[in-house]
């Protein structure tokens, strides 16, 4: 991403942050936003205000250990959150308009179609490192749409623009 001039909203959770300091850090450091997706990837509306606040809190704290400051974003896992819930923790909700899926295939091809053809300007596209054909796939994404004259940019920058 950085070699192609892109910025990203890395939605971390917690659990995972804690484990690769050195990872969050980087982002940070190449210009990325870092929002929270919670500590350990649960669907918030399943759980106790308390637990649910908490499965956020924690995730905040971590964030904000190794970067000094707490994140402002989340998105909550499988789009599942109460608006009272998240006003209780200060934070705004991010969700996306286009899901190519790319957690229930490692079709790298796939994806890449499922982004280019349904994509559209001000559109946030959800992706998950949890395969190397999504982290693949961002890259063709990336440069499909840079052709096209698609700008990058993070949620932040879409929320007040």
């Amino acid at each position: 991403m950085k070699e192609r001039g892109v910025k990203a909203t890395f939605f971390l959770i917690g659990k995972s942050a804690e484990k690769n300091p050195d990872i969050v850090k980087r982002i940070k450091e190449d210009g990325h936003l870092i929002g929270n997706h919670t500590y350990s990837h649960v669907q918030l509306t399943d759980f106790t205000s308390s637990k649910a606040k908490a499965e956020i809190t924690k995730a905040n704290s971590i964030i904000e250990n190794i970067l000094g400051e707490c994140p402002k974003y989340i998105r909550p896992p499988y789009g599942s959150y109460s608006d009272k819930l998240l006003m209780s923790v200060n934070m705004s909700p991010v969700l996306w308009t286009v899901d190519p899926n790319d957690w229930n295939t490692t079709n790298t091809a796939q994806v890449v179609r499922n982004v280019v053809s349904n994509v559209k300007c001000g559109d946030i596209i959800l992706l998950h490192d949890i395969y190397k054909s999504s982290v693949a796939a961002a890259l063709e994404i990336i440069d499909e749409l840079q052709a096209k004259g698609y700008v990058f940019v993070t949620v932040d920058q879409i929320i007040l623009d």
